[in-house]
């Protein structure tokens, strides 16, 4: 596979990635109201706490995770499939004999675990039996989840995303239902762990059958292949475990210093900044496989290019979404909550939260996935490791300080903005071949005047006499405005002519290069 071949799997998995992302967006914002609205203060704040928990569930990944995807992306190029064999038989009877001990440890220790969390007498019990039930899931997860890593191993992440997809709207339907006929807590949440761990099964199916050379049994568990693996997965873990912490660690301080109810304010907050997260880090997840294959092949110079042309690109999609949902935040939380005035401290959360995301968008999200498949990972975990620990001993002492929700977030957001802007910077700039400041100027800069106009509409909107009374109509009037605007000022200033010839090329099917092959 040539590194044309390899942009053009990029492009098109990121398209799939956005159509994913979309659905997943309106299914998530649907289903958060619905919760929001169903469920008593407490009983949403536990729900929040476990789903933030299971992103710790891939602490015990081992890293294992991201090794399956080098794997494969690596085998794959040498057609190794008896070494592919043994690697994933590994990786997966390992990952069960996790799932058995998680299952006992939780049992055993759940009593403790929900006094842990403050919850009341009369729901403790209910809780009790769905944190046994969600710990079970997430060890199922394990497992299940190497089967997704070998779809993007495989570079057909559009694939995996159509059955995401297809199980997302599945799972609003039946809440939805749930909600309509009062479910208890109890149900709803094994409905919505069932419809996470359904795509997982039939990933299995389509990864195999693209391998059928591929066997999986426990009699190909190696403990030197384990060992192997390790030298990699290792790094890769303590990587994964440090962004779990820069990104769930703040509701378990607040529910540990605070209360549950919190968490339910901070989750208000975030849940736009989550949005934001999720619709602009799709191209950056296509690159990972990618910089596997290129790694493995050898073709660095592909590999510097591949870093350069990600980081721009990431700017041109998420800082014109930064400007829309820093301005129309007051909106949108309305609208994610169903409240008719959104609290002055859950606004100021959103606001902190949402910059976190994009800055850590514009440093780490790009050079973290092509560094991690390409020998950089034991330098990449020691740069994860000290801004976790920043993070979270900053988390701590503000929040014990000024005991609010917003000094949480601070903590979190001065240490991204240091080891992005002084640490990964840097070392990008240095790949490239360009000093930081050109690298800024060509990656940040462009964007960031093409969207000047779109913050004049927004600042100005609330003064034009056709929208007072009408904060909907504001939002949707000023928001399509400025979208004009500023992607005409992208089209014109921001993109290379090349990059124009190869978007009207794509959409009118004239050719089939994709925009990250241009220069």
């Amino acid at each position: 596979m040539t590194y044309a071949d390899i942009q053009r799997r990029i492009w098109s998995n990121a398209l799939s990635n956005y159509f994913r992302t979309f659905v997943g967006i309106i299914v998530g914002l649907l289903t958060f109201r619905l919760l929001y609205q169903h469920l008593n203060k407490e009983a949403f704040g536990f729900w929040s706490l476990l789903w933030s928990v299971f992103g710790y569930g891939i602490l015990l990944d081992f890293g294992f995770g991201f090794a399956a995807q080098k794997r494969v992306a690596e085998l794959s190029v040498s057609k190794d499939w008896p070494q592919l064999s043994r690697v994933l038989s590994t990786i997966l009877f390992f990952y069960l004999a996790v799932a058995a001990v998680l299952a006992v440890v939780v049992t055993l220790g759940s009593h403790h675990l929900v006094r842990l969390f403050d919850v009341s007498p009369v729901h403790h019990d209910e809780f009790r039996v769905a944190l046994i039930v969600f710990f079970a899931a997430i060890g199922l997860a394990f497992p299940l989840g190497i089967f997704p890593e070998i779809l993007r191993g495989q570079q057909r992440i559009s694939l995996a995303n159509n059955i995401t997809t297809i199980a997302m709207l599945l799972r609003l339907g039946v809440i939805t239902w749930a909600v309509w006929h009062d479910w208890g807590f109890m149900s709803v949440m094994i409905t919505a762990l069932f419809f996470t761990l359904a795509p997982d099964f039939v990933s299995a199916f389509f990864a195999l059958q693209k391998m059928p050379q591929v066997r999986l049994s426990p009699r190909l568990f190696s403990r030197g292949i384990m060992r192997e693996t390790m030298a990699f997965s290792i790094f890769a873990y303590i990587t994964t475990a440090t962004n779990i912490v820069l990104g769930k660690t703040d509701q378990l301080v607040l529910g540990a210093t605070l209360s549950v109810g919190a968490i339910a304010i901070y989750q208000a907050g975030a849940k736009v900044a989550e949005i934001f997260a999720q619709f602009t880090k799709q191209l950056q997840d296509t690159l990972s496989p990618a910089a596997a294959h290129l790694h493995a092949s050898g073709d660095h110079d592909s590999l510097r290019d591949l870093l350069h042309r990600g980081t721009r690109w990431s700017a041109l999609i998420s800082t014109p979404l930064y400007v829309f949902c820093a301005f129309e935040m007051q909106t949108m939380l309305k609208l994610l909550t169903g409240e008719a005035e959104i609290p002055h401290e859950t606004w100021l959360v959103a606001q902190v939260l949402l910059f976190w995301f994009y800055t850590s968008t514009l440093t780490h999200s790009v050079s973290k996935r092509i560094y991690m498949m390409s020998g950089h990972e034991r330098r990449l975990m020691w740069l994860g490791v000290g801004e976790a620990v920043a993070n979270l001993a900053l988390s701590i002492a503000l929040v014990l300080a000024f005991r609010s929700v917003v000094a949480v977030t601070i903590g979190s957001l001065i240490p991204t903005l240091y080891f992005g802007w002084c640490k990964l910077w840097p070392w990008m700039a240095r790949d490239i071949g360009k000093p930081p400041l050109a690298l800024l100027r060509e990656t940040v800069l462009a964007p960031a005047l093409c969207c000047v106009p779109a913050i004049g509409i927004f600042a100005a909107a609330p003064h034009v006499a056709a929208f007072e009374g009408h904060p909907w109509l504001q939002t949707l009037g000023a928001g399509a405005i400025a979208a004009f605007m500023t992607a005409f000022a992208l089209w014109h200033a921001a993109l290379t002519n090349e990059e124009r010839q190869a978007i009207r090329a794509r959409f009118f099917k004239k050719a089939n290069r994709p925009v990250l092959a241009t220069a």
